[in-house]
């Protein structure tokens, strides 16, 4: 006796409807491109450092007994804090499964990088002119213009914090120069923490 013919389709399952593949095909297109769009690897945890270290450093320059003191205290904080940035970035974006200097990530970096050395030129022309008291709102603006350009392909906090950062910077320039101190503390120590907090908790580190 020959057993019943298999039969091709299951009137039990219910077909996928084109409708909800489609749909399905699309978000997963939607949401692939944004991850390779968006560089979402800026550290919050090391942005609360960074800003850690310039409150530390402008309790420092404050009192400090000269102007090359002032300069040698502000320069060091730049260093400790760069090397915070790329420490931070590098390993979040390891964490995520991706290279700091790939895709999103060189996008990011290569805009940034213009706005910081046009501030490196800057600061060597105003000390040539004698010129200091012009320094903070100086670094205040360009470093605000570099996060702001190289936030374009990252998260919206990031180009949000370099807009605070160039506001802060424009009134830096236009406030009495004895202010400096307290601008600098302000942004890239009080800027730093906030929006770290902000970055830190909303995009995982």
């Amino acid at each position: 006796m020959s057993s019943p013919a298999p039969q091709l389709h299951d009137p039990g399952r219910q077909p996928i409807a084109l409708h909800d593949r489609a749909m399905d095909n699309l978000r997963y297109i939607r949401e692939t491109m944004e991850r390779s769009g968006s560089f979402t690897h800026v550290s919050g945890a090391g942005g609360v450092a960074m800003g850690a270290v310039a409150l530390i450093a402008s309790g420092f320059a404050v009192t400090a007994s000269s102007e090359v003191v002032w300069l040698a205290v502000w320069f060091e904080a730049a260093a400790v804090s760069l090397a915070i940035a790329v420490y931070s970035l590098a390993r979040k974006s390891r964490s995520n499964g991706a290279g700091l200097l790939t895709g999103p990530g060189r996008r990011f970096t290569w805009n940034v990088i213009p706005p910081l050395a046009a501030g490196a030129v800057l600061t060597f022309v105003l000390l040539r002119v004698g010129a200091m008291d012009l320094l903070p709102g100086t670094w205040l603006l360009l470093y605000g213009t570099s996060v702001v350009t190289g936030g374009s392909y990252s998260v919206r906090s990031v180009p949000l914090m370099g807009a605070a950062f160039m506001f802060a910077g424009a009134l830096a320039l236009i406030t009495p120069a004895a202010w400096g101190d307290a601008w600098m503390a302000t942004g890239f120590g009080g800027l730093h923490i906030v929006f770290g907090v902000v970055i830190w908790r909303k995009h995982g580190g």
